[in-house]
């Protein structure tokens, strides 16, 4: 007999209990479906920023090796960069603080790798009856090696090569685009290929650090242009336009700091003396996205002559004449060609004549070491050379007549600077694109972490906001970027700013917005304006808000009981007209801290002369954000 059990009292509400939850699950999908829950679902914008140096020199560069870097490879530049310790060439152990996330060993087009392979008897070379010659003369005595190098010093200025040996220049390279190869850990450091196209006409410095995004058996392919090829910008990017086509890969090239050009630089003239035109124009931009605003040689920001309303244009200003002959005195109408604020302004004009912008250009910072140590912090500057890195006897002063000729004191060198990239990964590619599309920033030293945006309809709450990036990218463009134009005769450019101290480093004193202009009858201006201060302090110079100082010079030291760890601000142009041409970037300043020179004064008990700055105000720099009418675009 088979039994049948009575249904449970529960059952009735176990199904109804059942259909409630199926019910709210259809309610709660279907909803989701329609409503991003996760804010970050639809985010496709760069989220990380990566710190680099693009202009480093090993052993393989012929000026560094000559002057005491003999040793350091670049594979030894990539350990140091990576944040390995490395016995530097005057015996002491270095090591960053913090180690990189990327660099660029560009040593010279010119002579590349020479010293250490005449050194080493390098086959290629001894094959070659001058380069026999010179592996003879740089393995003997003291008074032939500085006879050679005199002798190949003399051609680089001359731009006369005394070797030019096709298979050893192949094999320099090789070895070097190798080296990069084997110290690139996309994720973790990326190392890029990358060399100096070094062209001095007349001791005029021209020079570009030229960037690959790709890895050897791309690079390897061609071997570099140097400037015994050509002196001229425009031989250098038909180097680069023919490595395009030929490989299929990408390559840019970085302007050295411009500020030993004597005017060369920047100048609103091509090479053979006539005036940009539209192909230049647009052929200029396309290969030079970025420039070098600030390195060991000085800073190009801006100047006091050219802006006398900037308490701060004054900052690490290098005068001098140029490579060749530094005794040059500088000609106050050579300073407009040289610095990066008046190049922006120049951009607008070319731009309002020519519809095309040739120097739309972000901003890096580099060192310009040629120690094989990028090191740009105050308190951990290595120096240019080997023969200035520290120690005691580098702020012992020169004969007098050797400073009076050149211009250039033992504390003139400046602990400068680092680039900054904003990318999803830190890989080659990400890196390059970031420089590509001018996402990056320049820092004369310290590690400012900065977001800067452009738009119409930002809000003061959203400076303020945990999701403030977000916002800056979709409701506008980052530094770098190229503001539409709007509709309505109301319409401003707002911006959002947001800058966070260096976390091994000083407060922050200000932010500030630059803006240049064109007006309509084409005068080039500019102002700038404070918009977001760390603080307190009395009014000075210009008006400008004084910040204070914790610097004590007799024992290094400063605190940061003053200024903010971080600042943020909104800003609206409200004398913006739709119809002039304009840039705008930001500046982020820090309260004073101790320069270098003070720190080597202190360490090594020394006096220091008193015309040497004591302390300083290290900064960051965005690469601007620009806006053309429309009927210029």
């Amino acid at each position: 007999m088979t039994r049948f059990r009575s249904p449970s009292p529960y059952l009735a509400e176990s199904a109804a209990f059942a259909s409630a939850v199926v019910t709210l699950l259809t309610a709660v999908l279907t909803q989701a479906a329609e409503t991003d829950f996760a804010p970050a679902a639809g985010d496709d914008f760069p989220t990380e920023v990566f710190w680099g140096d693009t202009h480093v020199h090993s052993s393989f560069s012929v000026d560094a090796n000559s002057m005491g870097n003999t040793r350091l490879s670049p594979a030894d530049a990539y350990r140091f960069a990576k944040g390995e310790a490395v016995v530097a060439n005057n015996g002491m152990t270095a090591r960053l603080e913090a180690p990189l996330d990327f660099l660029v060993v560009s040593d010279h087009a010119e002579y590349m790798g020479l010293l250490p392979a005449l050194r080493a008897g390098n086959e290629a070379l001894l094959s070659d009856p001058v380069g026999r010659r010179l592996s003879e003369a740089v393995q003997g005595d003291q008074a032939s090696q500085y006879a050679v190098i005199q002798e190949i010093i003399g051609s680089l200025m001359a731009s006369a090569p005394i070797i030019d040996n096709a298979d050893f220049k192949q094999s320099i390279w090789n070895e070097i685009t190798r080296l990069a190869d084997e110290a690139n850990e996309p994720g973790r450091f990326s190392a890029m290929i990358g060399y100096e196209w070094s062209a001095m006409p007349s001791g005029d410095n021209l020079h570009r650090v030229v960037v690959y995004r790709d890895g050897a058996n791309e690079a390897k392919q061609k071997v570099p242009r140097s400037s015994f090829e050509g002196e001229d910008p425009e031989s250098l990017w038909a180097f680069m336009e023919d490595y395009v086509a030929e490989t299929g890969g990408d390559i840019l090239a970085i302007p050295h700091n411009p500020n030993m050009s004597n005017g060369q630089m920047f100048a609103l003239e091509q090479s053979d003396g006539r005036a940009f035109d539209r192909a230049y124009a647009d052929r200029r931009s396309r290969h030079e996205p970025i420039a070098e605003i600030t390195q060991i040689k000085g800073d190009s920001e801006a100047h006091p002559l050219l802006s006398p309303d900037d308490a701060f244009a004054d900052f690490e200003n290098w005068d001098t004449g140029n490579i060749g002959t530094p005794a040059t005195p500088k000609k106050d109408e050579q300073l407009q060609y040289e610095y990066l604020r008046q190049a922006f302004k120049h951009g607008l004009g070319e731009e309002a004549r020519l519809g095309v912008n040739p120097f739309k250009m972000g901003v890096i910072g580099s060192t310009d070491a040629h120690t094989s140590l990028a090191t740009g912090a105050e308190n951990d500057y290595w120096g240019k050379l080997s023969v200035l890195e520290p120690g005691p006897g580098r702020l012992a002063p020169p004969p007098v007549q050797e400073q009076e000729e050149s211009g250039i004191y033992p504390w003139s060198w400046v602990a400068s600077g680092y680039a900054a990239a904003w990318a999803r990964e830190n890989t080659r590619a990400a890196i390059f694109d970031a420089m590509r599309r001018r996402e990056v920033y320049a820092t004369t030293g310290s590690r400012i972490t900065l977001r800067f945006f452009g738009g119409w309809d930002y809000t003061e709450d959203e400076a303020f906001r945990s999701d403030l990036v977000r916002r800056g990218y979709r409701g506008g463009v980052p530094m770098g970027g190229d503001l539409a134009p709007r509709k309505g005769e109301d319409a401003k450019p707002r911006f959002l700013i947001r800058a966070l101290k260096d976390p091994n480093g000083a407060n922050l004193d200000r932010i500030q917005i630059v803006k240049g202009w064109r007006t309509a009858d084409g005068i080039l201006q500019e102002e700038v304006h404070d918009v977001a201060l760390g603080g307190e302090g009395r009014r000075g110079l210009f008006g400008i808000r004084e910040v204070g100082s914790t610097v004590n010079a007799e024992d290094a030291t400063y605190t940061n009981s003053i200024g903010a760890a971080e600042l943020s601000a909104w800003w609206v142009d409200e004398d913006f007209d739709a119809q002039e041409h304009a840039f705008y970037y930001a500046r982020v300043i820090e309260i004073p801290t101790p320069r270098w020179s003070t720190y080597d004064s202190v360490r090594f008990d020394v006096s220091l002369d008193p015309r040497a700055p004591r302390s300083v105000q290290d900064r960051a720099y965005a690469s601007p954000i620009w806006y053309a009418p429309p009927d210029r675009r």
